[in-house]
């Protein structure tokens, strides 16, 4: 009998598939899509088996046996696989690097794949706070916690209510006073959860279902605009009724964890408990049970963020991409996939049909519109009673400020404030200031491994760069003349909130950044603080400017528009549009009339002028014009070699030798080497070139070409580089 020969994808940086005796159940036995344990090098790595065979390039004596089998049954199947090869080639990334991304860590560990449940602690029936010592104060808090909750906190809830809660709990487990329990991943959070019945569509709403029902035994690709409140989560659920109905799944992708919580409470209130939610803020067993319950079709509904692409389906039957124009969907280090890309390819590879839904759809997504890929589906106006808000520039060349605050806005926020309404303020820079000045000689707080300014951190009295996320105190005296006249110049979202707590006092204050919601389940208690109107003025950062439904905001100012105005991203304007289109969104979606002030040093700018007075649609067609007179995405492809090294000239010298002995390919047209937009970035001076061409087939053999003479050329181990498809990031 001829010996087996299994091909297995392994985590390495090496582009291709390893060959190791298999077992001889291999041919008879189906092996695919099974993790095995391999040596490597001096190492044991787990890889997953991509084929079986009996042959083999290298001589049967020079291949290594296998460690062992890790599982009974594939833990990919040949779809995930299929798909995993095609995204591999495309990015032109290693099959191994591809593959492993695929998989939960605990999966990539080497650990058991079995369903386990998520672990509940609720008070035992007879449990008294009274019979606890008067020293163990936070026992009896976390007691008197838990019997708040009689259905049990989970570790989640336990994070985000209590502090260094684990030792406690134990020692009440112990005395008998609270009792532990496990239950399904799906039904966390969902005790409290009430069933609603849906509400009656409009005209708009329903001939978006209507079309897409009619569609759900086929590949369509459907890209569903609506305004902001248009009811696009209403389409959504709609039509994932029909798919369960029809015993199939569905796989909801959202660009951010911010935008996780909510979705799923309102997916919970219309179809039940069986949902897995995949994102970074669960734990590794936390994801591998919900990644288990949907690939074992448990499962009904599938909602994740980028990664969650790849969870196996047993019975899939459609695709959602929320926020589909967001960039939060492209992985930006190591594998760098987009999520929606990925997705549309998966759904067509499945035969099922795929949603894309956005008030601000990308230009790639409208550009696909325009040649008949995607059906265009549109929801024009508000659902219910809800109207567009009243939109207005306030120009900040005229009138007094305070601290980023003009005295009109000031003067609506307390207008606002009087009648019950919620006011939502929005900068996309978060810390207290973006930059620290010395008054007599003009020095500024420079990051030493960045060409980069350092933001002051007021909370954490920290220097941090957002870059490279190198800290330090804040200094006392200046760098360069010695003067203790330091001075922050600018504002981020801590002096906001600081400025506020000063100009309306009594009045709460919300403010959501990635500083305020680091600890586990902060982000959960600030948006339930927001929803509720318990807190009257929220303060934020693009966490707030997405998806979310905040019925009691009336008005919604926007401190600074002009960042995307004159940046040498040509991507710039688009996500400026995107985002204040976004932000204004959140005011008015109730009954009450809603208004946005948009706070500006450029009001006559005419990219602002069109999208105020004739909306996205309009600007994004202005965008797209331009786009194609420049040959810029969505009219070409584009890739980005980056090259970093310790040495300024390193990188620029690396991309000159692989020019020299590059084939060119005619169609494609190679820009560089040229520094990046940011020079040196953590220590790295760094330098790329844009591979541009105007059909994907040229540009990937150009890139095929390229990757073979990089991995051979010697100079390669000296630098660092990454090559990126699609970039959406040119920094």
């Amino acid at each position: 009998m001829k010996p087996s020969i299994l091909r297995i994808a392994i985590p390495c940086p090496l582009p291709k598939l390893f060959d190791y005796r298999g077992i001889e159940a291999c041919l008879t036995n189906n092996l695919v899509g099974r993790r095995v344990r391999v040596p490597f090098g001096n190492r044991k790595l787990v890889g997953v088996i991509m084929d079986c065979g009996s042959e083999s390039n290298l001589p049967l004596a020079r291949l290594k046996p296998i460690d062992g089998l890790l599982d009974a049954a594939p833990v990919l199947d040949t779809e995930i696989l299929d798909l995993l090869r095609w995204a591999s080639t495309y990015y032109h990334h290693p099959i191994g690097d591809v593959v492993a991304s695929a998989l939960p860590v605990r999966l990539r560990q080497g650990h058991e794949c079995q369903i386990q449940g998520i672990t509940y602690w609720l008070p035992a029936p007879d449990a008294d706070p009274e019979t606890l010592s008067g020293r163990a104060v936070r026992q009896r808090s976390l007691l008197n916690l838990l019997q708040q909750h009689p259905q049990g906190l989970d570790s989640s809830e336990l994070d985000a209510q209590s502090e260094n809660w684990k030792s406690a709990i134990r020692e009440l487990v112990k005395k008998g006073l609270v009792l532990t329990t496990e239950r399904p991943c799906w039904e966390r959070g969902s005790a409290d959860t009430a069933l609603r019945s849906a509400p009656e569509l409009n005209a708009a709403q329903q001939a978006a279902t209507d079309s897409i029902r009619a569609s759900l035994d086929q590949n369509e690709r459907f890209l569903l605009q609506g305004v902001t409140g248009s009811g696009k989560t209403e389409v959504y659920l709609d039509i994932i009724e029909a798919v369960i109905a029809a015993g199939k799944q569905t796989l909801v992708l959202v660009p951010e964890i911010g935008l996780t919580p909510q979705l799923v409470r309102r997916f919970r209130e219309r179809l039940g408990n069986r949902i897995a939610i995949l994102h970074s803020g669960l734990n590794d067993s936390e994801r591998l049970c919900a990644w288990s319950m949907a690939s074992s079709g448990e499962a009904q509904v599938i909602i994740g963020t980028r990664s969650a692409v790849f969870t196996p389906l047993t019975q899939p039957g459609l695709i959602i991409i929320d926020e589909e124009h967001d960039a939060s969907l492209k992985q930006q280090d190591g594998f760098r996939y987009h999520a929606r890309d990925l997705a549309v390819m998966r759904a067509h590879r499945l035969n099922i049909p795929i949603v894309l839904g956005s008030a601000t759809p990308s230009l790639e997504s409208l550009r696909r519109c325009e040649e008949g890929a995607y059906r265009l589906l549109r929801l024009p106006q508000r659902a219910g009673p809800a109207r567009p808000p009243r939109i207005e520039l306030l120009d900040l060349r005229r009138g007094q400020q305070t601290d980023g605050l003009s005295g009109l806005l000031i003067d609506e926020i307390h207008r606002h404030l009087k009648r019950e309404g919620q006011v939502l303020l929005f900068l996309n820079r978060r810390g207290f200031a973006p930059t620290l000045l010395c008054e007599d000689c003009g020095w500024i707080a420079h990051c030493q491994r960045c060409d980069a300014r350092m933001t002051w951190h007021a909370g954490s009295r920290l220097l941090r760069c957002h870059h490279c996320g190198a800290e330090q105190p804040i200094p006392s005296h200046c760098g360069e003349c010695d003067s203790e006249r330091l001075a922050p110049l600018g504002q981020g979202t801590e002096r906001i909130e600081q400025t506020l707590e000063k100009t309306f006092p009594g009045v709460q204050i919300e403010r959501i950044d990635r500083d305020s919601t680091r600890r586990k389940g902060a982000l959960e208690s600030s948006l339930d603080r927001a929803h509720s109107g318990e807190s009257r003025i929220l303060v934020g950062t693009q966490m707030l400017a997405k998806g979310h439904d905040f019925p009691g905001v009336t008005l919604v100012g926007i401190l600074d528009c002009d960042q995307g105005l004159f940046s040498a991203d040509f991507r710039a304007a688009e996500r400026m549009a995107q985002l204040i289109t976004q932000v204004a969104g959140r005011a008015g979606r109730a009954e009450r009339h809603g208004e946005v002030l948009i706070q500006t040093r450029h009001p006559d700018h005419p990219l602002l002028q069109t999208l105020i007075h004739h909306g996205f649609e309009a600007f994004a067609k202005e965008l797209l014009n331009e786009r194609k007179l420049a040959h810029l995405p969505p009219y070409t492809h584009l890739a980005l070699l980056r090259v970093e090294a310790q040495q300024r000239e390193a990188p620029g010298h690396f991309i000159d030798r692989l020019l020299e002995i590059l084939p060119r390919i005619k169609q494609v047209d190679l820009l560089g080497p040229v520094p990046a937009p940011m020079e040196k970035r953590a220590g790295r001076f760094r330098y790329q070139l844009l591979i541009s061409a105007e059909e994907r087939a040229p540009l990937h053999e150009q890139l095929h070409q390229l990757m073979h003479f990089i991995r051979e050329m010697p100079e390669a181990r000296k630098v660092r580089w990454s090559l990126d498809v699609d970039p959406v990031e040119m920094f």
